[in-house]
């Protein structure tokens, strides 16, 4: 047989209790289906109850003709006896990704140049903003540009209609440095994860400033940190965080030239993990393979 080409690999990934034989009930079905595993990872978190997470990537030629079948036959004869569950990926399928951004440019662009360059594989749908200031910099890469005005007077509004545009269209929203409220409501209806990105100042320099307010208390250390979008503002399971030292002769617009650039390698990070199918959610947090 003939090795499978990278338009054939796949990947699954498992979560479940802890317990004898499911590395083996995993390895043995794929065998038994033709596949090649080619690279497993797993944790076992003992922590308020054993939980067992799996993440293997296979090839199987003609994976995309057979994916729907594998998916209803790994249910019946492996997942419902170890109460799993589960996720079948075709890595030659990129991820349909939206961005939000407001005005600031350095998280979209970074994010899009890197996909220019081939080092996110994503399909990019969309662009939605709040303002329509970055429209030039954003179609430059021939991606749409969608200006949807929203302030707190018109949330409920400008969210129905960013909702329309992402239900059922995207399998990614990354808010790449937007500046409005993500409500419950959203979450609850757009149907796919979201991912953000902020300084690490918070939540002890929260609002407006807050590199200067950091300076003014004589920080040691610049950070962003990327995260899961939940109700709870800013404290949704971590996917990547990152510093960089400072001192007492870095002015205000130093550490926030330094806090873009830690921003963007970060986001970058934790969404590249996440299209790879590398990031777990496991209560609180994440496990990343």
């Amino acid at each position: 047989m003939p090795a499978p080409t990278a338009s054939e690999n796949g990947r699954l990934v498992v979560r479940c209790q802890d317990r004898p034989g499911v590395v083996s009930a995993v390895s043995t079905f794929l065998t038994k289906a033709g596949a090649n595993i080619t690279a497993l990872d797993q944790f076992s978190n003992d922590e308020g109850g054993t939980t067992f997470i799996q993440r293997t990537e296979f090839g199987l030629p003609g994976l995309s003709v057979v994916r729907d079948e594998l998916h209803s036959e790994f249910a019946k004869e492996v997942a419902e006896k170890f109460g799993m569950d589960f996720s079948f990926t075709e890595a030659a399928k990129p991820k349909r990704v939206a961005i939000l951004v407001s005005k600031t440019d350095h998280c979209v662009l970074d994010l899009l140049w890197r996909h220019r360059r081939g080092e996110l594989d994503m399909n990019v749908s969309m662009v939605i903003s709040n303002h329509p200031d970055l429209a030039g910099e954003v179609r430059a890469f021939d991606v749409p540009y969608i200006h949807v005005p929203a302030t707190s007077s018109n949330r409920e509004e400008a969210e129905s209609r960013i909702l329309e545009l992402l239900r059922g269209n995207v399998d990614l929203v990354v808010l790449a440095r937007y500046m409005q409220i993500i409500t419950p409501n959203f979450l609850e209806q757009v149907g796919c994860p979201l991912i953000n990105i902020h300084h690490s100042f918070l939540p002890a320099f929260i609002g407006a400033g807050p590199y200067r307010k950091a300076r003014e208390r004589g920080v040691k250390l610049v950070g962003a940190t990327a995260h899961y979008v939940t109700s709870e503002l800013d404290e949704g399971p971590i996917i990547e965080q990152d510093v960089v030292r400072v001192d007492h002769r870095h002015r205000t617009d130093d550490l926030v030239r330094l806090g873009a650039d830690v921003e963007r390698a970060v986001l970058s990070r934790a969404v590249r993990w996440h299209l790879e199918d590398r990031v777990v959610r496991d209560g609180k947090h994440t496990i990343v393979f």
